[in-house]
């Protein structure tokens, strides 16, 4: 993670990439305009930063519009690699007792003020591009299976999204998460 924090990109270089691959995929937002998003985020350090840890580990961001919210969202091909191998949540990495990762997907989402992708989020993500076909994702889980001890993640086989479960604990050199980012 502090690999990440040193190599954040700045806000003009940001703004260029994020505008370059919006412009490249406008078929993930087709009726919205760049100087609309650029307006959203410019004053807004907090937004502009969590945008630069999104791109600095991988996450490939861009606009797309979910659930009546304009939102920046990872449109990676795969699971971010700089975003793999942590577990569920806090209480999951401190509970787990042999080799516990560095951090969880929670927490990281928390330090970077990001949301992890819900399951509705990702068959929407799923039905914009396909994703995760060799990766999975960590997907915010419901406190009725959280409860249990158990996580549920995502990811694309057969031409078909799957949501399933894992312990909270289990962490995966090929499972990460993706997260978004609200913008309104």
């Amino acid at each position: 993670m502090e690999k990440i924090i040193d190599n954040l990109i700045s806000k003009d270089d940001l703004f260029k990439t994020l505008e370059n691959r919006f412009n490249k995929n406008i078929y993930r937002h087709p009726n919205i305009k760049w100087d609309e998003i650029a307006s959203l985020l410019e004053n807004d350090s907090e937004k502009i930063s969590s945008l630069s840890y999104l791109e600095t580990s991988g996450g490939k961001p861009d606009v797309t519009e979910i659930n009546n919210q304009i939102v920046f969202i990872d449109f990676c091909k795969e699971s971010p690699k700089e975003r793999r191998s942590l577990c569920y949540d806090k209480s999951a990495r401190v509970n787990r007792k042999k080799f516990p990762p560095v951090s969880s997907v929670c927490e990281v989402c928390k330090q970077w003020n990001v949301n992890l992708l819900t399951k509705d989020d990702y068959r929407s993500l799923q039905n914009i591009q396909e994703v995760d076909l060799k990766t999975s994702s960590w997907l915010l889980t419901p406190d009725s299976i959280r409860q249990h001890g158990g996580a549920i993640f995502g990811d694309r086989r057969y031409d078909t999204t799957f949501i399933y479960h894992n312990g909270a604990d289990s962490y995966y050199a090929s499972r990460g998460f993706r997260a978004k980012l609200i913008l309104k």
